[in-house]
């Protein structure tokens, strides 16, 4: 059996500690019913894992008739080309702009050139500017401001 104090399971902490020295990442969060776990560590000086433990709030699940199902990101279009779709090259969160408010890195019929900054992914906490792999003319743009995004997804279309 698992060590437990006060409610809190230890041996996942171990783990999880032991996962982010394994992995050598810099934070690892992990939520099951109202305990939520995250375990990060200095990723200058990598001292021991300190973990950092927050309770959510327990909420009465709202009364629904059904549970809603996502909308997928980019609906099957008939007639949309994709093969020259720029694809998310991670999972995060995607921004258009580069701060709350401010203009759009870029927008439909825009010229861009190789290497210009399209658009932002939220990773882990770092923000990661995705740049164009090509010049040319962006015909569409298949993502929304503030939208989480998977691995491989398409975002833009440059012809």
């Amino acid at each position: 059996m698992a060590d437990k104090k006060n409610g809190i399971d230890q041996a996942l902490i171990r783990d999880l500690a032991n996962i982010l020295k394994d992995t050598d990442l810099t934070e690892i969060e992990v939520e099951q019913d109202d305990l939520r776990i995250r375990v990060s560590r200095n990723s200058a000086n990598y001292p021991v894992a300190m973990p950092q433990m927050q309770y959510a709030p327990q909420m009465a699940p709202a009364p629904q008739a059904a549970a809603p199902v996502a909308a997928p990101a980019v609906e099957a279009a008939p007639g949309r080309d994709l093969s020259k779709a720029v694809t998310a090259p991670m999972v995060g969160t995607v921004y258009l702009a580069p701060a709350p408010g401010s203009r759009n890195f870029i927008e439909v019929g825009a010229t861009v050139k190789e290497g210009q900054t399209l658009l932002i992914i939220e990773a882990m906490k770092t923000m990661n500017q995705i740049p164009s792999p090509r010049s040319g003319k962006v015909v569409e743009i298949l993502t929304d401001d503030a939208r989480p995004v998977e691995y491989g997804e398409p975002l833009v279309i440059i012809e």
